[in-house]
């Protein structure tokens, strides 16, 4: 749809822009203006602006953005107007919290099963999904639809079990272990470092509390 080469620093701006916009329709606001919108997200006017000029812009001079359709185009330029089956790898804490976030659904994310190496997981069902034993993998995604593979492994596991999700057709990964994932290019990797979010977090405490 968008041919132009969009950088990684708009594209991450992308779901924070459809995460404020949803909750201004929550509260009735029918149009805002950069200015505005940057003041609640903090983000500059101009850095708004240019990132939405990257998809045509959608507002209009002394008007601003009408909210509704401003959140519906992003929605669908982040690709939400789609529905993805996903499946979760690791059913301990991490994959059952996972599991049990509704907003995934509403997002047109469908948890449809779990894959656990526990005799005490497998069986069990979490929300409207049952954990299945890992050697069943292979045969489940072949047999399903299955779009996203979330890891939620342990770093060791992690690497062969990534190498054979993308052998067995999964064509994303949501990647939860502490690694990299060096995979065909044909396969989306999305990594999420928890810890390195929290290191993140520890620096800027600390330089904080060194220039109070």
């Amino acid at each position: 749809m968008y041919k132009k080469e969009i950088s990684k620093a708009v594209i991450n701006r992308l779901p924070r822009y459809y995460r404020y916009l949803g909750d201004l329709l929550e509260k009735d606001v029918v149009r805002i203006s950069s200015k505005e919108l940057s003041e609640k997200m903090k983000v500059t006017a101009s850095q708004i602006r240019q990132d939405l000029n990257n998809f045509g812009g959608f507002g209009q001079q002394g008007y601003g953005y009408n909210v509704e359709y401003l959140h519906s185009e992003i929605g669908k330029i982040l690709g939400l107007e789609m529905k993805y089956n996903l499946i979760i790898v690791g059913a301990g804490n991490l994959g059952q919290a996972l599991a049990n976030y509704v907003d995934f659904e509403r997002r047109g994310f469908l948890v449809t099963a779990l894959f656990d190496i526990s005799p005490d997981l497998i069986g069990t069902k979490i929300r409207n999904a049952v954990v299945r034993p890992s050697d069943e993998l292979e045969e489940y995604i072949k047999a399903n639809n299955v779009d996203i593979a979330a890891i939620t492994v342990p770093k060791s596991r992690a690497v062969p079990l990534a190498v054979d999700l993308a052998k067995w057709g999964i064509k994303g990964i949501w990647n939860f272990a502490p690694t990299d994932l060096n995979l065909p290019k044909e396969v989306t990797v999305e990594n999420v470092h928890l810890a390195e979010s929290l290191m993140k977090l520890s620096y800027r405490l600390s330089t904080k509390n060194q220039t109070e």
